[in-house]
């Protein structure tokens, strides 16, 4: 891959890497998240009035809680241009020399899953983010030579599910560090209404509700599923989304008054009847319902271990009450 095709997959400009139409381009726009967009709007505009680059910012918590969406709107309240990369496409350093030596001053530079970068990027990437210079070796043994380039200020954003997998001399690094919750149901009906107005579709409150209840704290799978239940009602019914063509729909889909889909209701159906409930190892877990560890970890378990179905313990996974009574199942503790 060729030094400019690997810049032109990172640039901002590429279509399909964000929805525009439905992502918020402001901070005031931004719904959730209160604290965290209260902080860094204060160090954007601190930044603003030194006139430097914004400090390095680490944003982690489960996926769909707008990570992404941040980070662009980081580069677009600075008045800067975005480039994105993940983690584990950056394989060479020349595939993050590329990148880096293409940044203006004061532009941002997005790594999602940055937890998944070989650890010898990390360290090219140490003295670039401390002293804006960048330290790669090219050629083969025997007949290498050393490199040194000065790179522009710029703002490094960093996503990840998994912070504990960073290692620490990345992890401090990063002047700003900000940890994403799961939304509110009043914040994803809010999120669910504004998505209907951009996509011109009529909701009802009830139905607002009812779809944001069921979203588990996550405004992707909010939007997402506004999406299919706009669906239903266009071909259904008369295009309105109301709280009965929304019950419909959400019941074709598999997804119960709790945000469980059929994933969720295997993975604890399983737990229950093939290891009594718990606790058991998530390899194990696994290797029954077919899924692969990180899945189960990254996907599954965050929300059910928020909303207590589920309880993670050193000997493995245990379903609680509350487990049993979202599947209708008696509990015999």
């Amino acid at each position: 891959m060729t030094d400019e095709n690997i810049i032109r997959n990172v640039s901002v400009k590429d279509d399909g890497i964000l929805d525009n139409s439905i992502r918020p381009e402001v901070i005031d726009e931004y719904i959730g998240q209160t604290e965290v967009k209260e902080n860094i709007k204060v160090f954007i505009e601190a930044a603003k009035m030194r006139e430097e680059a914004l400090d390095h910012v680490l944003l982690y918590g489960p996926p769909g809680l707008g990570k992404t969406t941040l980070a662009y709107i980081i580069a677009n309240e600075m008045g800067t241009n975005i480039k994105t990369a993940s983690g584990p496409s950056i394989e060479k350093s020349g595939d993050l020399a590329a990148v880096l030596s293409s940044l203006e001053p004061g532009d941002v530079l997005f790594i999602d899953e940055i937890h998944r970068m070989p650890k010898f990027i990390e360290e090219i990437l140490y003295p670039a983010m401390e002293d804006f210079t960048l330290d790669i070796i090219i050629g083969n043994e025997g007949n290498s030579k050393n490199i040194k380039i000065d790179l522009p200020p710029f703002t490094l954003v960093g996503a990840t599910t998994r912070a504990g997998d960073l290692t620490s001399p990345l992890r401090d690094r990063f002047g700003i560090v900000s940890k994403l919750q799961f939304y509110t149901v009043d914040e994803l009906t809010e999120i669910v209404k504004r998505t209907s107005r951009v996509l011109d579709t009529t909701i009802e409150d009830e139905a607002a509700i009812e779809l944001a209840s069921r979203s588990r704290g996550t405004p992707r799978i909010a939007n997402r599923l506004l999406k299919r239940v706009r669906d239903f009602a266009l071909v259904e019914g008369n295009g309105v989304i109301d709280k009965k063509i929304t019950d419909m729909a959400l019941d074709r889909l598999k997804v119960d008054k709790q945000g469980l889909d059929a994933t969720d209701h295997l993975l604890l159906s399983t737990i229950i009847d093939k290891f009594n409930g718990g606790p058991v190892g998530v390899d194990a877990i696994s290797s029954s319902i077919g899924e692969e560890v990180s899945t189960i970890e990254d996907v599954c378990e965050p929300y059910l271990l928020q909303t207590g179905i589920l309880k993670r313990t050193s000997r493995g996974r245990i379903v609680t009450e509350l487990g049993y009574k979202a599947l209708g199942i008696p509990y015999n503790n």
